[in-house]
């Protein structure tokens, strides 16, 4: 059998925690801050965890 390949656009914006959750990044952190509140941007600064309902979609992605 070959070598499974780890989606390339999915390691890219997904990441494993130690403990397996999927963290991904919020939209519209960026560019164009200029127009956002900085309280705004401080918010979409923090990674959140991925829907429960992508999970394994996404880990079948990262070939986990």
């Amino acid at each position: 059998m070959p070598k499974n390949k780890t989606h390339s656009g999915a390691k890219k914006r997904f990441r494993v925690t130690g403990s397996g959750k999927i963290m991904r990044q919020r939209a519209n952190h960026v560019h164009k801050f200029h127009e956002k509140s900085p309280q705004h941007a401080r918010r979409l600064a923090n990674d959140v965890e991925v829907a429960p309902a992508d999970v394994k979609m996404i880990k079948r992605l990262l070939g986990r």
